[in-house]
């Protein structure tokens, strides 16, 4: 019997209602030196069941080759969202947070990319300690996620799908999430990140 997953050392439930209609919004300006945006939208998720289908519904907007960071506090939604991709892409295996083997690879059961979910929050070392993971290599025949990946592995490809999930904070039993989608370099342009 085959392995679900690889791994590499160095919310369930029915689907709920689609999530809130996206707003489409201008690209913020890049920084200096960096690429600048060429698609963005945000929207509002209500739950987990909400999230994952966000993710089965970005899965059809990815292609071999994407790099999707996520960013988010802890409790955020940033491996629920990672889940909706991998059924969206048809990967076996259970998506579950990498953090302690860093990155699992998860091969697909269609002829699409493979999914590689790592998680960087406990390396530090920029993109000197993400070469010892080899994601340059995966990069071209993958959909590469990386949680925690700010400052961290923007230097592997200047194209990218940024997702920012912002959760209301504090004694809350609220599930509602805010979620930024930015597609940074010539790989979004004209891409509808609004687009369900």
């Amino acid at each position: 019997m085959e392995a679900a997953h690889t791994d590499v050392t160095g919310g369930s439930g029915t689907p709920g209602p689609a999530p809130a209609p996206a707003a489409t919004t201008p690209a913020p300006a890049a920084p200096t030196g960096t690429p600048s945006p060429a698609a963005s939208a945000r929207l509002t998720v209500h739950s987990p069941d909400e999230m994952r289908d966000l993710g089965r519904a970005l899965a059809r907007l990815l292609r071999p080759g994407d790099l999707v960071m996520l960013t988010g506090e802890l409790g955020a939604g940033k491996t629920t969202l990672t889940r909706g991709l991998g059924e969206g892409l048809g990967v076996r295996g259970a998506v579950t947070s990498p953090t302690f083997v860093i990155a699992r690879v998860h091969p697909s059961l269609t002829d699409g990319p493979a999914l590689v979910h790592v998680d960087a929050y406990r390396l530090g070392g920029g993109l000197d300690e993400m070469e010892d993971l080899d994601l340059d290599v995966s990069l071209p025949d993958s959909v590469v996620v990386v949680e925690w990946g700010d400052g961290k592995v923007e230097e592997l490809t200047d194209d990218r799908l940024h997702v920012v999930i912002d959760r209301v904070v504090g004694a809350t039993d609220d599930d509602r999430r805010e979620v930024t989608l930015t597609g940074v370099g010539a790989r979004w342009q004209g891409v509808d990140l609004a687009a369900r």
